[in-house]
């Protein structure tokens, strides 16, 4: 009982975090920010799935298959950012 309440606080922490870098994406127009944001809504969606199943458990493959991707995105931002010229 007590992991679904901590899961469903980090879920909701997630989009929570997603909202605030799409905001901050928005006023800046900064891809680093649309990517971070890409990245928590994906981890507040895969905890929210994982929170769903009847029988919770983190570790299946597929938990990681999705927190690989969302750091491959955050890490795609990171070198966009870096690889165009600045101004």
């Amino acid at each position: 009982m007590i992991a679904a309440f901590l899961l469903g606080i980090i879920a909701t922490c997630s989009l929570a975090a997603a909202l605030f870098f799409l905001r901050f994406w928005r006023e800046t127009r900064d891809s680093l920010f649309l990517a971070f944001a890409v990245a928590f809504f994906i981890e507040g969606l895969n905890r929210t799935s994982t929170l769903i199943l009847k029988q919770p458990n983190e570790y299946t493959p597929w938990v990681y298959v999705v927190r690989l991707f969302a750091f491959l995105i955050i890490l795609a931002g990171i070198l966009n950012k870096n690889r165009r010229p600045s101004g």
